[in-house]
Order: structure tokens, then C-alpha cells, then sequence
């Protein structure tokens, strides 16, 4: 078993897998990686499951150093990590020899980076995952949804591809937001305004400093519902919830299970990991799809994973 112990970490430094699935209508949440396809692109680099636990650092502000000889991977954004103060860019497995000492220190390019193990980071599974929801005391290194803390140790023990290598260029998530983001057109989406249908799809939202892993607040044009008040229905991942004050909120993996305002709909698992890259300020476009086109882009997609 290697062994890696933290000697830097912020409340941001979370242990992620792919989150939890049928226990909503317990009142738990989904979590995860929010960014998922930067999460499989590690674990594929290890030849791990592409579901398995890594460590998702928003921002920056971990550093962890080798207790014993590591071949590790990082994927997503581009926080400045360091090893041993040389510059390690991601999308790519390394080596990290004992006593070598890895740090993430700011923003360059994206939010979120994704650091892989062989096997994946051990933790206890609670309700069959070990991803880290602070807000429900479920997850991460002892269970109890706490986040990574300065002198914990982080280990594994799987068996890896013992090659070093990159993701390809070509397959590697755009990070910059130049294309709209996708989103599925909801069951309410007739009781908004023209004028707002016509907002909603032209105009450019920026991100709103108060957002977090429960959601993004878009600011733009306010949005008019005109329907009838709704009771409370399930929430999936990505919808696009509108509330009185008309700007959008997209909710992501530590949503609410239930809420009651009106939705536009919900945004693709694919838009929703490019969203997941942008930091406050950031401006971005939304575009209508129907749910048949997505979930042929999602397939699509998820055959680039099968090249072991």
C-alpha cells in the first residue's frame, strides 16, 4: 500500500467518486466529481474504473507529499501544481519518489483538477459510495463528510499501468467555454414568457460569485414564469431551476433532492462538467437540444474511454 500525507489543504479539497445512486428518495443527495469526464480521464490514465475515488481540488491550495514511491494522474484544470516547485501540467500520469512533495497552488486554466491513484484513494463506502457531501456528514476519508485536512494520509493499493502517458490532445475537455452550453428543454418550459424563452437562449449569463457544489446562480435578463405555482418535484442533475427573483440556477451533484420552482430544463452531463470548469465572472450561453441528440452526444462520448 503507498501512502501520501497531506501537508497543506481548504475546505475545497474533496474526496470524489461518482456518487450515489438510488437513496434520493431517502432525502440524500447524489455528490461526485462534478466535473466527470475530467474525473474519468484520470482514472483512465491509471487504467483504473473510470468511477473510482480521486481527489477533486477546486482552486487550489493542496499539497501532499510521497511517503513512498506514487504513480499518480491529474486531469482537468490547470491550478499550477507543482512538484518539487517544477511545473507538472495535467492530462497526464507521473511519478512522484519518496519525500517528493506535490503542490496546486493557483487558477490558471479551469476550476477543478482530478488526481487519480491506482485503484483509487481508499475510503469506507457509505450508502455504496465514498464521495465526500459535507452538508450531509457522508463521504469521504472516515465517512463523515469531512474534507481533506492537513496531516491526514491518503492511500492506495491498486495495480497500475506501469506505462506513463497523456490524454490525447484532441480528446481533452475544452476549457474555455466557447460553445453554448446544451441544455434539455424542461416540462415547464411553455409557461415561461416569449420574451424570456428568447432571453434565456440569447443572451450571455455570467456566473455569480455565490455559487458552490449545491448549484450556480446565471445573472442576466430576469426570466418571467407565468404558470401556475407547482408543488415540490424531484430534482435531476442540472436542472435549471427559476426562482421568483428570475435568474437561473443550475444545480449540480449537492442539489436539494426536491424543490418547487419552475425549470427551463436541465443542462447535459456534458455541459454540466464544462460548467463546472468556470470560475465567478465567467460568461456563458445557453442553447435548446432535444433529449434525443444529448444522450446520442453522451454515448458518443463515453466510447472514447473504451482504448484501455
Amino acid at each position: 500500500m503507498s501512502r501520501l500525507s497531506i501537508e497543506a489543504s481548504t475546505p475545497l479539497c474533496l474526496l470524489q467518486d461518482a456518487g450515489r445512486f438510488g437513496v434520493r428518495h431517502l432525502g440524500v443527495t447524489q455528490g461526485g466529481a462534478v466535473d466527470w469526464c475530467s474525473m474519468a480521464w484520470a482514472n483512465w490514465l491509471l487504467g483504473n474504473a473510470l468511477d473510482v475515488a480521486v481527489i477533486e481540488i477546486t482552486l487550489g491550495g493542496l499539497t501532499l507529499v510521497a511517503e513512498d514511491e506514487c504513480l499518480l494522474a491529474l486531469a482537468g484544470a490547470d491550478l499550477g501544481a507543482q512538484v518539487d516547485g517544477e511545473a507538472l501540467a495535467p492530462w497526464r500520469s507521473f511519478r512522484l519518489h519518496k519525500g517528493q512533495r506535490l503542490q496546486f497552488t493557483q487558477p490558471l486554466l479551469g476550476a477543478r483538477a482530478y488526481l487519480a491513484a491506482p485503484g483509487g484513494f481508499a475510503a469506507p463506502k457509505v450508502l455504496g459510495s465514498s464521495a465526500t457531501v459535507v452538508r450531509e456528514e457522508l463521504g469521504g476519508l472516515d465517512g463523515m463528510g469531512r474534507p481533506l485536512s492537513q496531516g491526514a494520509s491518503l492511500s492506495y493499493s491498486g495495480n497500475p499501468l506501469m506505462l506513463l502517458r497523456d490524454v490525447p490532445a484532441d480528446q481533452r475537455p475544452d476549457l474555455n467555454l466557447d460553445t453554448p452550453l446544451d441544455l434539455v428543454l424542461g416540462a415547464q418550459i411553455g409557461e415561461f414568457s416569449g420574451q424570456s424563452l428568447f432571453d434565456a437562449f440569447n443572451s450571455t449569463w455570467s456566473l455569480d460569485s455565490r455559487s458552490d457544489r449545491m448549484g450556480i446562480r446565471l445573472l442576466g435578463p430576469a426570466l418571467q414564469y407565468q404558470g401556475k405555482p407547482m408543488i415540490s418535484e424531484g430534482i435531476p442533475l442540472g436542472a435549471v431551476q427559476v426562482p421568483p427573483d428570475g435568474q437561473p440556477i443550475v444545480l449540480l451533484n449537492d442539489r436539494q433532492t426536491i424543490g418547487g420552482y419552475p425549470r427551463l430544463g436541465a443542462l447535459t452531463p456534458l455541459a454540466l462538467a464544462r460548467l463546472a470548469q468556470c470560475l465567478p465572472g465567467k460568461q456563458v450561453r445557453l442553447r435548446p437540444v432535444v433529449q434525443e441528440v444529448a444522450y446520442r452526444e453522451q454515448i458518443e462520448y463515453l466510447r472514447r474511454f473504451q482504448n484501455p
